[in-house]
């Protein structure tokens, strides 16, 4: 008999959930819990449960993968399920951020919502191993070649700052007046960092050039090289420079 925490915000689905995986008799909802915070409050109120079975979408600030760090951090590599019906960049973010190795199964709420195909999962992740539904580890890889390759993360704080204001088309004197400065050549000089860190500064004709460049990577949050006859390109997924089909 598996002790399981359910954690589901949607309190038809959950009894629906409880009655259906106790009827396997395989299941015993230990607790059921609407939120993070719950959830946590719970495991440490009545111990571990063998298994958690968890919505990645949640009520609250906290979300399910969020939910299930923080009940790591106290039972650490506590066996986790989660489902999900959100196709959302920001939760398969946040599982990548998590770094969970071991223990758990991610899959769509569709594809798994029978609890005779949801108890496998519970039992595989109770045993230490590890399943992530196709759907979602193509959706997650494709985040992470996102993350990867966006050219933010070749810039420093401040430098992200200026360049989302001047993709936003504030002047120097604009962004330096928002961001306290008095000298505007400090914008001029930030501008300059930015221009090199995205090669713009080697293939630009003039610095309105490289501003208007340096605004549209911004936008697009993608890294894009422009050749001598200015034509725009970018890296695919197999790491190739082909060229930029605007949306």
């Amino acid at each position: 008999m598996l002790r399981t925490l359910l954690v589901e915000d949607n309190v038809r689905l959950q009894a629906a959930l409880k009655a259906g995986l106790e009827a396997t008799g395989d299941v015993q909802i230990t607790g059921a819990a609407t939120n993070g915070a719950d959830a946590l409050e719970l495991s440490l109120a009545h111990g571990a449960p063998d298994v958690v079975l968890m919505d990645v979408a949640l009520e609250g600030s906290v979300n399910g993968i969020e939910t299930a760090v923080a009940l790591r951090r106290e039972f650490p590599r506590l066996p986790v399920v989660f489902y999900s019906i959100q196709d959302d960049d920001a939760y398969y973010r946040a599982f990548r951020q998590a770094g969970i190795l071991s223990h758990y199964a991610y899959v769509k709420k569709s594809n798994y919502l029978l609890p005779d195909m949801i108890v496998p999962l519970l039992r595989d992740a109770a045993t230490g191993r590890s399943f992530v539904d196709p759907d979602i580890e193509a959706r997650v890889q494709a985040v992470r070649h996102q993350d990867e390759n966006d050219p933010m993360n070749l810039l420093e704080p401040n430098e992200q700052t200026v360049v989302r204001m001047l993709a936003h088309g504030l002047t120097n004197e604009q962004i330096a007046s928002r961001l306290g400065f008095r000298d505007k050549r400090t914008i001029s000089r930030t501008n300059g960092e930015i221009y090199a860190a995205w090669s713009l500064a080697d293939n630009a004709t003039d610095e309105k050039t490289a501003r208007a460049r340096a605004a549209i990577i911004a936008l697009t949050r993608r890294l894009i090289v422009w050749d001598t006859d200015g034509v725009a390109r970018v890296l695919n997924e197999r790491g190739l420079w082909e060229e930029w089909s605007q949306p």
